[in-house]
Parts: C-alpha cells; structure tokens; sequence
C-alpha cells in the first residue's frame, strides 16, 4: 500500500496472520462488517428521524454509527501520525471531527460508512489476489507414501527428508520435488506450467510438488523438503517481489505524496480567508468538503490493485511476475530478443548426419568424436556420445579450446574436433555449408592433422515456434534471433520460425551487447535459459526465463520466468501484461478526473460532504472492481502436435 493512502490498515499484517486470517467471503472481512453495521445503524437513524424521535435520539444512533465506521480507519490513522505519516486517512478523519463540530454528526457518519466499504473491498481484493497466488501450496497432498527399511509408511509431506523414497501411485500428486528412480508415466503439469498436454517421464527425469501422476506407479527420490520445494520458493519470490512497484505505482505516489499536504493547506487557506472575507462557519464547512473531495484514494490504491490482481492470475498461467516493476516493463515490450537453443529450439540436440573422407569411415568420425567429447558437458557432447550408443573409450590430453573445440590423444596421435574456420573443411565444404544451410551444426573430425570427416548436429525448433513468433509479429513487436551457433545454421532455423533479425556467433557478452543496442531503440525484452544467457538477461529491459521450473538460477536472474516448455506462454504473457498496464492508466486517469473535477464543485458549494463522500468513495469501489479484472486469464489451447513443424529432413546418412 503507498504510504500516501490511509485506506485499509497500513499496519502491514504478518504472514503467518494472512495465511490464518485469509478472508474467502465478503462478510469475513471486518471493515465490511463493521460497514454493514454502521449501515443499519444510519438507517435507524433516518427511520427515527421520519418517526418523529428526538434530535438527541437520532444524534445517538448516528455518534454510534460514525463510531463503528470510523474504526476502521481512525485506529491506523492515529498510529501513522505517531510516526509523522500524513495519509487520506488523516483528511478523512479531520473531516469526520470537523464534520461532528459542525453538527454534522449524520454526515460524519455517511462518509466514515463509505469510506470503510472502500476499504473493506480493497482488502477482499488483494486477498483474493492472495489466495491465488497460495493456491499453488494446496496442490501438495496432505499425506505421502514413503518407502522407509523396506516398508511403506502413510506420513505428512512436511516430514519427507532428502534421501527418502516416495512411492507414488496412479492419480496421485507429488508431494515434493524429486528423481525418478524407477516407474515411467505421463505427468499433468497443468495446474503449475499451464501447459496441457502431459509430460512422459521415466527413471532420471525430475518430477516437482504438485505434479499429478498418471497410470504408473512411480519410485521417488526426494531432493527437496516440503518447506523448499518448487512451488514454495515460487510462492516466496512473487510474495517478496511484488513490492516492487511498476512506474504507473510510483507515477501514483508521485502524484499523491504531495497531494496530501498540498490540499491540507488548501483547504487551511479556504477556511482561513473565507471566514475573513465571509461567513466563517460556512466557509470552513466548505474547506472540509474540499479536504474530502482531494482526497486521493482512489488514485493510491488503483495501481497495486490491479498489480496483485494481474500478478497472481499469471502465476496460474505457469507464469512467474516479480511484481509490478515487471508487470510494468513486461506491458511495454516492443522487441522481443530470443535465444536459440532451449528457448526457440527443444535443447534436444541429436546427431543427424555423418560425413566420411578419403579412407576414414563414418564409424571411425563418430568413434573419435566420442572419445574426445566424453567428458564434455556441452550440449554437442551429449547428442555426439547419443549417437555412438555403446562403450566409448576416452580420449587423453582432452582440452577445450573457448569457442572453438577440442584437442587431445587417441593412440599417440593428435586428434581435434571443431568449428569450421578453427579446422580447415578442404574437400568436405560443400558437405558442410550444405549440413548448415539445413539448419544443423557441423563440426569436424581431424585425426593427425589430416580431416576424416564431419558431424552434423541439429536441435529442431519447437513446434509452436513459428505460432508464436507470428503472434509476436501480429502484436507489432520486433522479432530477433540472438545465438552462438553459426550464421548460417541459425539463418536456416530462424527463416524455419519467420525471424528476419539474426545475430549469429555470440558469444554472451556479445549477446548482452546487442541487447543495449537494441534497448537504444525500443524497449526490449531478452528469453533466454536464465543461465547461459545471464548476462543478457540482466542488460535487457526485462530478462525472461523459458523453462525454469524448479531451475533457482532462471528463477533468481529473471524479471519474469515461463516455468514450462511451452513457448505460447510468452505471447499469452504479453498480452497479458498489456491489458494489466491499459487497466492501471484506466484507474489513474479515472482517480485523477475524480479529484479535479470534485475540487470546483466542493469549493463553490454546488456539492455538500454527503454528496462528495458518496462520488469519492463510489469511484473506489470503481478503481477496485477495474482492478480486480486484470485477475481474469484464458489457459492457453492444447500444444500442436511435433508434425506441425516445418523440420527439415535429415540428410545423408543418419547416426
């Protein structure tokens, strides 16, 4: 809440007292209640007034009313004061007193009645919000089968230990993060990523909290506790980075800051030379029905509305915002910068064809390939060793040359494995621009300084690439590949998805480079791993993260993480933060016309506090409920089927 709004409590509760007190209907919110009884009591009042009861009578039931609106308000009001804080809730409490020595007690009363409704909405709203967002933490199950001495035992998620093996059984959740270890099934990941077609997984693929198994029965090794799984550091994140405020937030407390003040004094020198140079009472009456009509609540409370509202319906979506300073830079996105492999592509590198020369066979090219890329962890290194299936005997003096391969010793004699230009292709480069231009990544073989043959390796795009990079295209934004891999072969795969902006032979300085080149002219967003890609991430407007969850380096490097596979998220994302973003301009500019057009019509008498009350308070109750929409979303369709995409055939022989 901004400090320049006195609505709701500004005594921030616990959340330990959010978890437990998490109000889920309207009439469990205290200031509604406390709202609806003041309500009855004002309408007794005007009942005993219509009945013909005394004035005293009716001055009672209104002192009581205005007491029980006022509660909600006054009590927080006070504390601020204590600590030299001036908030709206300080004007509506010296209009309520000014009000009651006016004489005023049942006007007093109206506006302590509305302004408490306001304030009961606002906290339904941001609990609602709330409740979305740890709704994640109730996809975890109440009990979970683990395996201990041999013996299955019923016990409670949180006393899962690292090491434990759970037994979990056809359409149930997992309880925690973990490994399979035995057990292949489908996996419904639809409640965390939003993804909707299921996951196959088997013995070595990660499974996390919340998942839904399918039809196999399933062995798990836990690697995380209850307390620090996947969907409780989720939860965290956002909690902890939704303070953060977008610039429409701040734009509104720049705008109300000194508001507060500002019309304080105003409304001093109203009353001041109004009772010089006319009736002071009247005079005075109309500074207070200024005091209320600047008042501006409405403007404050707008924007971190909306931003809760938008940041918990997209953490439905498989979508993890860190707060409104994302929400904000995410909703003005104008170039979208996409890194090649594990964001456009499946990162599922596999060998597509092997080239031979001279006497060399290609069993030969992939037995010394192999052996040099053994001990590799490069993504090359895992389709290479794939692809030779079988006992692969390690290389000697293996040393990696950045950026261009690898050197080491087979037999005494020198072997080398790398980029074109770094080996020299001879006779194979027509084979090798033919491997690239098809999309692959070549590389080539040389056995004691002479050249055997060459490799090709392709990741093929994703199937929903060429969907979304024309969704992107539709929205106006500018599209651009950013990739290590060679010019040629990221050419190939970004005329396969409709990129027409390539940067190829990046390295990641080179990346963040070309980001802060890009940032020059639009505001740029850059997806990437989170890892590899960090530096870029970090330079870009907005770093986004494809695939990170339960990846803490994706989560922790970017503003905004797509936590399944599925690259749809990304324009879903957008327009998602676009509406959010048209929605808080809507609140601001709907709580600043209130403010300037309710000033004049106070100030010249035309409108009296009741009248003020009830436009200023019901324009809230507006800004709130805007709000509340930027929580509505849409699941994405079921995922294209793999035949959709435009892959090109392997060519020659295939490993």
């Amino acid at each position: 809440m901004s400090d320049a709004c006195g609505c709701g409590s500004d005594e921030k509760k616990s959340a330990e007292g959010e978890e437990e007190h998490e109000p889920e209907k309207l009439w469990e919110v205290s200031e509604l209640r406390a709202a609806a009884v003041a309500g009855v009591l004002l309408l007794a009042g005007l009942i005993a007034g219509w009945s013909g009861a005394s004035d005293t009578v009716v001055t009672v039931i209104n002192a009581v009313a205005l007491a029980v609106g006022a509660w909600t308000f006054v009590p927080s009001t006070l504390r601020r004061l204590a600590k030299g804080k001036i908030g709206v809730g300080t004007l509506m409490t010296i209009a309520a007193i000014g009000a009651v020595i006016l004489g005023e007690v049942g006007e007093a009363a109206m506006l302590a009645f509305l302004f408490s409704i306001s304030e009961g909405l606002e906290e339904y709203s941001l609990a609602r919000t709330r409740r979305g967002l740890r709704a994640l933490l109730n996809l975890v199950p109440d009990q979970a089968t683990v395996l201990r001495d041999g013996v299955e035992r019923t016990v409670a998620p949180a006393e899962l230990r690292i090491g434990d093996t759970m037994v979990v059984k056809p359409g149930e959740r997992i309880a925690t993060d973990g490994v399979i270890r035995s057990g292949r099934t489908a996996l419904d990941l639809s409640a965390i990523t939003g993804e909707s077609v299921p996951v196959e997984a088997e013995p070595g693929s990660e499974v996390f909290a919340g998942s839904i198994n399918g039809t196999g029965v399933l062995e798990v090794e836990v690697t995380t506790t209850a307390e620090d799984n996947s969907l409780a550091r989720i939860v965290r994140i956002v909690e902890a980075e939704q303070s953060r405020k977008g610039a429409s937030q701040r734009l509104a407390d720049k705008i109300a800051k000194p508001m507060v003040p500002g019309i304080m004094v105003a409304a001093a020198l109203i009353a001041v030379f109004g009772s010089i140079f006319g009736d002071a009472s009247t005079w005075i009456e109309r500074a207070l029905v200024v005091l209320v009509a600047a008042s501006p609540c409405a403007l404050a409370i707008s924007v971190p509305v909306t931003v809760v509202a938008a940041v918990g319906a997209a953490s439905k979506l498989g979508v993890l915002v860190k707060g409104g300073a994302a929400l904000e830079a995410l909703g003005t996105v104008r170039t979208v910068a996409l890194d090649k492999t594990g964001t456009l592509t499946r990162n599922q590198p596999a060998v597509v064809d092997i080239a031979a020369i001279g006497t060399a066979t290609e069993a030969e090219v992939l037995r010394i390939a192999a052996a040099l890329e053994a001990r590799s962890e490069h993504p090359l290194a895992r389709a290479i060793l794939a692809a030779a299936d079988g006992d692969v005997t390690s290389a000697s003096d293996v040393d990696a040359v950045t950026g261009a391969g690898l050197v080491g010793r087979i037999d005494g004699r020198q072997v080398r494995l790398g980029r074109p230009g770094w080996i020299e292709a001879g006779d194979l480069a027509p084979r090798v621009k033919q491997m690239q231009e098809d999309g692959a990544t070549a590389v080539l073989i040389e056995d004691d300084g002479r050249v055997i043959g060459a490799i090709a390796v392709r990741d093929d795009l994703r199937p929903e690439a060429a969907e979304v990079v024309s969704r992107l295209h539709a929205s106006g934004l500018t599209v651009a590949m950013l990739t290590g891999d060679n010019e040629r072969t990221a050419k190939a795969l970004a005329a396969q998805a409709g990129i027409d902006t390539v940067h190829a032979d990046l390295r990641p300085e080179d990346k963040a480079r070309i980001i802060g080149e890009l940032r020059t002219q639009r505001s740029t967003a850059m997806v990437g791993d989170g890892v590899n890609d960090a530096p870029a991430l970090a330079t870009a407007d907005l770093g986004i993260a494809m695939g990170a969850m339960g990846t803490d380096v994706a989560i922790e490097t970017a503003d905004v993480a797509l936590m399944g596979e599925d690259l749809r998220h990304l324009p879903q994302a957008l327009d998602h933060a676009r509406r959010a973003r048209r929605i808080m301009l809507q609140n601001v500019g709907l709580s600043l016309a209130i403010v300037v057009g309710l000033m004049p019509l106070a100030l010249f008498g035309i409108l009296g506090l009741a009248a003020v009350v009830a436009v200023h308070e019901v324009a809230e109750i507006v800004v709130i409920g805007n709000g509340v929409r930027a929580g509505r979303t849409k699941p994405l369709p079921a995922a294209p089927a793999p035949v959709a995409q435009a892959a090109p055939a392997p060519v020659g022989a295939s490993a």
